[in-house]
C-alpha cells in the first residue's frame, strides 16, 4: 500500500526508470504460512529463437476426409506450419511461392488430389527450389489408428533415418530437405522444450516410409502415434514446383496405369474362362469314336415274321352311341330338390 502522505508535507514522487535500464531483481518471496505467495519459477527455455523456418501446409480443391485429417495431424505435430485456404485447381503451381511469400514462409508442403482418389505432395523450399513430388500411399492419421502412444502438443521430435539415406544422391537430397521442413527449430515461440517422439523415415520397396513413435522415459521403448503414410518418388526438380529435372524415379508406377494393368489381368482372366468353355462345348458335340462292329453280333438274330398287308376298300361301320340311362333320372333328382326348396 501507498505510504500516506502528511498533511504540511511535500509530495514525495517515486524516480522514473531509464529506458531500457535492466529492472531491479524482486526478492523471492520466503516460504511462509499456508496461504502466502510464492514466486514464479522462471522459463525452461531462455534462449533466442534463432532458426524462422516456417513451413505453409495447404492443399488443392477436391481432397477426401482422410487427406484432410492428414494435413491436420501434420499441423498439429509441427508447431512451426502455418495453414492457408484451398488453392484452385486451375491455378499453376508456381503461385504457391507467392503464397509462400506472403505468408512468410520458406517451406511448403502441398497436397494436390487428382479423379479424387489419388494423392500427390509436393516438398519444396521456396523461392529458390529444390523441390520433390510424391505419390502418397497407405494414408492412416492418428483418429483412425487409435494407437496407444501420446505425447506433448508441441514437442520437438528427432528425426531417424534409414542407412541408404547417405549412400545415394538423390536420397540424400530427400534427406536435407526432410530435416529442414520436419524438424522443429530451437526455441521456437509455440513448441515445448522436450523431445519425446521420433519421425522416422525407412526406405523399403523403392518406398520411404513415415512413422511417427513415443519414446517412454522408463525403459527407451517406442510406442507408435501416428500418422503413418508411404511416399513413392516421381521427380525431383531444381526449381521450386518446377524447373529443371534433376531424378526421375525409374521404378514408379502411375496410378492410372496401375488400373489399367489390374483391368487387364480381369479381363485375361474372363477370356481364358470363355476359351474353356467353347473347348467342353467342341468336345461334347464332337463325334465320338465308333467301335467296330463285332461279325458275330448276327448270329443270333432271328427274322421276323412277314405279316400279309391287308387293304380295307370299305369304310368302317360308325359304333352305335350308347345313351347313360341314369343322367335323365339325376336331371330329375335336381327339379324335385329345386321345387321343394322353393315350395318350402
Amino acid at each position: 500500500a501507498a505510504a500516506k502522505r502528511k498533511r504540511d508535507a511535500p509530495a514525495v514522487r517515486p524516480k522514473k526508470r531509464a529506458k531500457g535500464a535492466p529492472s531491479a531483481p524482486e526478492p523471492a518471496a520466503e516460504p511462509g504460512p499456508a496461504g502466502a505467495e510464492y514466486s514464479v519459477p522462471p522459463p525452461v527455455s531462455q534462449g533466442k529463437w534463432k532458426n524462422k523456418e516456417r513451413v505453409l501446409i495447404f492443399s488443392s480443391r477436391g481432397i477426401n476426409f482422410r487427406t484432410r485429417h492428414l494435413m491436420q495431424d501434420l499441423r498439429t505435430l509441427m508447431p512451426h506450419s502455418k495453414a492457408d485456404t484451398k488453392m484452385d485447381r486451375k491455378d499453376q503451381l508456381f503461385v504457391i511461392n507467392e503464397v509462400c511469400e506472403m505468408k512468410n514462409c520458406n517451406k511448403c508442403i502441398f497436397f494436390e488430389a487428382k479423379k479424387k482418389q489419388d494423392l500427390y505432395m509436393w516438398l519444396s523450399n521456396t523461392p529458390q527450389g529444390p523441390s520433390a513430388k510424391f505419390l502418397v500411399q497407405n494414408v492412416h492419421t492418428l483418429a483412425e489408428l487409435k494407437m496407444t502412444g501420446n505425447c506433448l502438443r508441441g514437442s520437438r521430435p528427432l528425426l531417424s533415418f534409414d542407412p541408404t539415406f547417405d549412400k545415394e544422391p538423390h536420397y540424400a537430397l530427400l534427406k536435407e530437405l526432410f530435416i529442414q521442413i520436419f524438424s522443429t527449430p530451437q526455441y521456437h515461440p509455440k513448441s515445448q522444450p522436450f523431445v519425446d517422439h521420433v519421425f522416422t523415415f525407412t526406405i523399403t520397396d523403392e518406398r520411404i516410409w513415415f512413422r511417427n513413435y513415443q519414446i517412454i522415459e522408463e525403459d527407451a521403448s517406442l510406442v507408435e502415434i501416428g500418422p503413418r503414410f508411404v511416399l513413392n518418388l516421381i521427380k525431383i526438380f531444381q526449381g521450386s514446383f518446377g524447373g529443371p529435372t534433376l531424378y526421375e524415379n525409374p521404378h514408379y508406377q502411375s496410378p492410372n496405369m496401375h488400373r489399367r494393368l489390374i483391368r487387364l489381368s480381369v479381363a485375361a482372366k474372363f477370356r481364358e474362362k470363355q476359351q474353356v468353355k467353347e473347348v467342353q462345348k467342341i468336345k461334347k458335340k464332337g463325334s465320338k469314336a465308333l467301335i467296330e462292329e463285332d461279325p458275330t453280333e448276327v448270329v443270333f438274330e432271328t427274322p421276323a415274321e412277314e405279316k400279309p398287308v391287308e387293304i380295307q376298300l370299305v369304310k368302317p361301320e360308325s359304333k352305335a352311341i350308347v345313351k347313360d340311362k341314369k343322367k335323365p333320372r339325376k336331371i330329375q333328382r335336381k327339379k324335385q330338390k329345386k321345387l321343394f326348396r322353393t315350395e318350402a
